[in-house]
Parts: structure tokens; sequence; C-alpha cells
């Protein structure tokens, strides 16, 4: 099952992919993960990718999507995979197909935004391994501690609400394109919220199963 999922900041694409990844048995790639792998590892993309980081500049769409075809070519990715971040832009969609990434489904995690800006604001994230929790819907057993690592957990200056409005803008303006694009390919799967973590994700499960 080759899955990419779409949805606006904070609709709840991590927590998703991470039940997703256990239920299914295939990874689900994140771009910051990967591109943060890359650079470590001094991968040939992760080191174009360096260059621009270092810069202070974006990372472009090239080296995203080259950095996205070195993970897919890794072997737990035999079986299928989740992209979560990537493709960004119709770009980058385009170009995962130059590149014979074949998808199954796009799922397009909705949520109001209003909703989206309060539950941003309980979000906390390990610092050092990445997982996501949140202070009410999926906290951590023990208070600012990861359950998977023991990193601390932090809030990201991107789940503030000012930034959280500034990255809805910016969603609308490049990313919600590609809604249209899968739709028009037959591959798009709305998911309404269904109210609770585990409903929405069973409402994924069934339709993907049908």
């Amino acid at each position: 099952m080759k899955l990419i999922l779409l949805g606006a900041p904070g609709a709840g694409k991590g927590t998703q992919a991470e039940i997703l990844c256990d239920k299914l048995n295939i990874p689900a790639i994140s771009t910051g993960n990967i591109l943060r792998a890359a650079v470590k590892e001094g991968t040939p993309m992760g080191l174009k990718a360096k260059g621009f980081m270092d810069a202070g500049a974006l990372v472009p769409d090239d080296v995203i999507v080259g950095i996205v075809k070195e993970r897919l070519a890794q072997p737990d990715c035999a079986n299928g995979f989740i992209l979560d971040g990537v493709p960004r832009t119709i770009v980058q969609a385009e170009a995962l197909e130059t590149m014979g990434v074949e998808i199954d489904k796009a799922l397009n995690i909705l949520a109001d935004e209003e909703l989206i800006v309060k539950r941003m604001a309980g979000r906390r994230v390990c610092a050092k391994c990445g997982a996501s929790y949140h202070i009410v819907n999926k906290p951590s057993a023990k208070e600012g501690v990861c359950d998977r690592c023991g990193g601390e957990l932090v809030t990201r200056k991107d789940d503030e609400p000012a930034t959280v409005r500034d990255r809805l803008k910016a969603y609308h303006e490049q990313t919600e394109p590609l809604v249209d694009y899968y739709r028009a390919r037959g591959k798009l799967l709305d998911i309404p919220d269904q109210g609770s973590i585990e409903a929405t994700n069973a409402y994924i499960l069934n339709h993907l199963e049908a």
C-alpha cells in the first residue's frame, strides 16, 4: 500500500501516519525526518540539501524529491510506504510521477481550521526522535517525556497560533491544489474528522479495504 497524507497543518496527518505504519506494517516517511537523516548521514542528496540549509535557503524541489527517492529505495519500503509532508506542491507530485513513484491513494484529512489552531497549541514534539504528542488528545505517560526514547517534549514555534495561521494560508496557496490533482487521477480519499483519533483511523482502514 503506497499512501500520501494530505491535509492542513495540524489536521492529524502525523498521528494517523504513526498508527497506519503499525497497522499496515509499512514505514511512515516524514519529509523533515528524512531530510535531517540524509544530512546527518551525508548522502549525496543530503549534502546538497545541507548547502541550502546552511545558507538559510529553502531546499529546492528536485533535492527534496531526490531525498525521497533515496529513502524509498531502502528495503523496508518494498511493500509500501506512507508519505507525510511530500509532495507539498504540484511540481513535487509531478516529479515523483516522473521518477516512477506510484501512489495507490492520497488520504485528504479534513479538519475545522479554528479547531486546528486550538489543537496545535497543545501539541508537543520529542526534541530527540520527533515523535508527536498532545497534552489532551495524546499525552505521554510521563508529562514532558517521550514514551519512545525518553527525550524532552517541546512546543515548536510552528505550533504557536500566529505561526499556525500563516502556515494555513501557505497550505491553501501551495499544497491544497494537490487535492484536485489526485482527485482528477481517481486516487483521492476524503477523510472527514470522526471525532477521535481512533474513529478517524477506523474510517481510513475501512475505506482502504473497500
